[in-house]
């Protein structure tokens, strides 16, 4: 038996997923993820792949963050043919996500372009488009939880529920010659326990090789408790303050928890009345997404739909989808909670929000996610300022605060629970997805928790099984 891995990306940082699993002659790519930084260097990076895409066979799709699935629209342009597979949540969430993705790739070509333009340079083409996220979609495969497939001769692979976003999964690859089985696990992204609205991570035991994430590698999250009280004081204070509180998140699975833990609070009558508003046209079709696979939806969520109620409606949320109504958000006057996409501030209608909300004393931006480096919410959650947003400087006189209890990523305590509850320590295990402070922390505690060969691979490193 052959397999080979290849780490070309997440490694050693947090984004733009892809690891290639070489298994006797079969080429399969573990997620492909769009690489968000540098502009220059994510131009680069994310048209240009370290291996002919026509080489790959089949594609494994962990969840449809667009960090672990926005690039497969460029790897189909530029020759994929093979299948895609992933869960039916993940399925309908790509729909939407590399459609927006796509959208956004043109918008950001069409800006550097006018300025090439002025400048007599060649123009750019995008990523991808419209037409090759359609031809993408055609290649897609759903497979549900605990339905072994095959990947190649000899290899079969099982989803089970990492519980970090609707249709997220851990795959366990097993690979079998003759009397002879390698259990490769690869956790994706893993979820947590005893979050709101999805099941709890599926525990997968006996593994031989591991690859695992380590976004928060040597961190521990703050108690999922606090996240109600710090949420009501916010509301309370922007209510005496009649200011904003602007929350960039992530269109799909953060603005849904927030709105969860919103309507919450409202029906419990513990806030006042403020109206809040979801200022994302793909926050909209992703909740719609979320309403069609309760299968999902842990027992606390699945009772609360029972009882008539519905999670992600309530009487003062409106979901804004129109420019002019989003427009119309800025000249609004306080109180008010206005939830925007991007999650990072990279793009998307939270900028306009920032560019006007920033300079005024009383208003709060509350960050409720991962703010990686070198992106422009990492900038505000470090109190830089100014910043520049859409190529103008804005001092920065708003609270700047963060719930980091509400993060979709296992803390280092959860990703050892998961780790130690996998029975017998692992043979190997490759530590990616996490800056490398993060990464190596997790290595340690997985060397001491008794497993041998254990390694924090760099972006192109290959290692033979």
């Amino acid at each position: 038996m052959s397999i080979q891995l290849t780490f070309h990306g997440a490694a050693q940082t947090t984004t733009g997923s892809m690891h290639r699993v070489d298994i006797n002659g079969t080429s399969i790519l573990l997620d492909c993820g769009l690489f968000q930084g540098h502009r220059k260097e994510a131009f680069e990076r994310n048209r240009n792949f370290p291996f002919a895409p026509k080489s790959i066979d089949r594609v494994v799709i962990s969840h449809a963050h667009i960090d672990h699935s926005g690039n497969l629209p460029s790897l189909v342009r530029r020759g994929f043919t093979g299948t895609i597979l992933t869960t039916p949540a993940t399925a309908d969430l790509c729909d939407i996500m590399l459609r927006d993705s796509a959208y956004l790739q043109g918008k950001d070509v069409e800006y550097v372009n006018r300025r090439r333009q002025a400048q007599n340079k060649v123009p750019f083409e995008p990523l991808y488009t419209e037409a090759d996220v359609d031809q993408t979609l055609s290649m897609i495969q759903p497979v549900p939880y605990g339905n072994p497939f095959e990947l190649a001769p000899g290899t079969t692979a099982t989803f089970h529920d990492a519980g970090h976003l609707l249709g997220s999964a851990v795959t366990l690859l097993q690979c079998t010659d003759g009397d002879k089985t390698i259990r490769l696990l690869f956790t994706g992204d893993l979820g947590r326990h005893n979050m709101p609205i999805l099941n709890d991570p599926e525990q997968v035991q006996d593994v031989d090789v591991l690859i695992t994430e380590s976004t928060y590698g040597s961190r521990l999250h703050p108690p999922i408790a606090d996240v109600m009280g710090r949420l009501k004081s916010f509301i309370e204070d922007i209510y005496h303050q009649h200011a904003k509180l602007i929350i960039p998140s992530f269109s799909v699975g953060r603005t849904q928890e927030i709105v969860y833990f919103l309507n919450q609070l409202y029906k419990q009558g513990r806030t006042p009345p403020v109206p809040i508003f979801v200022d994302s046209p793909l926050s909209t079709r992703a909740t719609e997404v979320y309403r069609k696979h309760p299968e999902c939806f842990d027992p606390e969520t699945s009772d609360f739909l029972l009882n008539g109620h519905q999670p992600f409606n309530f009487h003062n949320l409106t979901y804004v989808t129109s420019t002019e109504d989003s427009m119309r958000l800025n000249e609004r006057k306080g109180p008010a909670v206005i939830i925007a996409s991007s999650g990072m501030c990279e793009g998307g209608r939270i900028l306009h929000h920032l560019k006007h909300g920033l300079g005024n004393a009383r208003n709060i931006v509350l960050f409720v996610g991962y703010q990686a480096a070198n992106t422009l919410g990492r900038r505000i959650v470090e109190h830089e300022s100014p910043i520049r947003i859409f190529g103008e400087s804005y001092e920065v006189q708003a609270r700047i605060h963060t719930i980091n209890a509400l993060s979709a990523h296992a803390d280092r305590q959860e990703l050892m629970d998961y780790i130690t509850g996998m029975g017998r320590p692992v043979r190997q295990a490759f530590v990616i997805h996490g800056e490398l402070t993060q990464s190596e922390t997790l290595a340690r505690a997985i060397r001491e928790s008794g497993a041998g060969d254990v390694r924090v691979p760099a972006p192109g490193d290959t290692v033979t099984l």
